[in-house]
């Protein structure tokens, strides 16, 4: 029944105003009529603002700030990624609910929420997840080898980073899983597997946007060096069209990604590094390393030379961007 809500919601988007007549809908999708209006209903208590008139049908007049599979699908031009999508008002984590279904849905499944009560980061961090958000997570089903999980991160961030530049704002990715503006974190990633001794069943890539998000409600210990979308664009964006975008982006590099061309995603990756040529702390489980990262090796590690001129490999770890000492 869910579904088709979803599917009615997009004929009406895509129908751009113009009236789409009850009988049309029914005969479409081998329902009732009445059934049609019982959507058409559930549609409005969401939000959205729907005209119905005898004799010539139904027409979509407005639509609220939510990130609704069927105001997704309209228009989404992927093949995997998003075409079934699942839709949550709160949460406690998205990657949560993708890991437990993850071994029953099709690849590309993305489960998206209008908020997170218990967003997570990398090493267990809290992730402060409120309405205005993008919070998302993607399943995917690679078939690569468990060492080659950090390239998905990597690829994630090009896509998040791609996105955001299509809003003209200078983003630049900070290894391994954080999107920067002008110096202050608007996007992180969280990437997980479940996996055999020598492939993944399947990876889970949660990404987190802090798109119209007031970061003035934020605690003040993160306050300075976080910021949102709408606070650097000075205005707040069409969520919708902007998950449309995300997720054609991340499609795009993804079939690369399969096509073994992660060369040319590597590329585009150093091109918008923040970190590369910065003096850097990595703080592992076993040790605290300081240096200058001089590059990413094709696994997705980074490469610190430390004042000794020694050359260390990180393959995970915290980075924090110090100044040169």
């Amino acid at each position: 029944m869910k579904n088709f809500k979803d599917k009615i919601l997009e004929k009406l988007i895509m129908s751009e105003g113009k009236p789409v007549s009850g009988e049309e809908l029914a005969h479409e999708f081998s329902v009732s009529r009445s059934a049609i209006w019982k959507h058409i209903r559930a549609l409005r208590d969401e939000g959205y603002s729907i005209d119905s008139s005898t004799n010539i049908g139904y027409s979509l007049t407005g639509t609220p700030d939510s990130l609704t599979p069927g105001g997704i699908k309209a228009g989404l031009k992927t093949n995997i990624i998003g075409k079934n999508i699942q839709y949550f008002k709160e949460t406690e984590s998205t990657n949560i609910i993708a890991r437990e279904m993850a071994g029953s849905v099709e690849e590309g499944t993305v489960v998206i929420a209008e908020s997170q009560t218990g967003g997570r980061g990398r090493l267990g961090r809290k992730w402060l997840s409120p309405e205005g958000g993008i919070w998302l997570s993607i399943i995917l089903k690679p078939g690569i080898q468990p060492l080659y999980a950090p390239r998905i991160t990597l690829m994630a961030g090009v896509s998040a980073a791609k996105a955001i530049r299509s809003l003209g704002l200078p983003a630049k990715i900070k290894w391994p899983n954080d999107i920067l503006i002008n110096g202050k974190k608007v996007c992180g990633i969280l990437t997980e597997i479940e996996a055999e001794i020598d492939m993944i069943e399947y990876c889970v890539v949660g990404i987190g946007i802090d798109a119209n998000v007031d970061t003035e409600s934020f605690p003040e210990e993160i306050r300075d060096n976080s910021t949102s979308l709408k606070k650097e664009l000075g205005h707040e964006i069409n969520r919708v069209d902007f998950v449309q975008k995300l997720l054609s982006e991340f499609e795009a590099l993804y079939l690369k990604f399969q096509k073994d061309e992660f060369p040319s995603i590597l590329e585009e990756w150093r091109t918008m590094s923040a970190t590369i040529g910065e003096w850097v702390k990595i703080t592992t489980q076993s040790k605290t390393i300081y240096g200058e990262a001089i590059g990413v090796d094709n696994e997705g590690a980074l490469i610190l030379e430390t004042d000794e001129g020694k050359l260390e490999k990180i393959v995970a770890g915290n980075c924090e961007h110090l100044r040169k000492p």
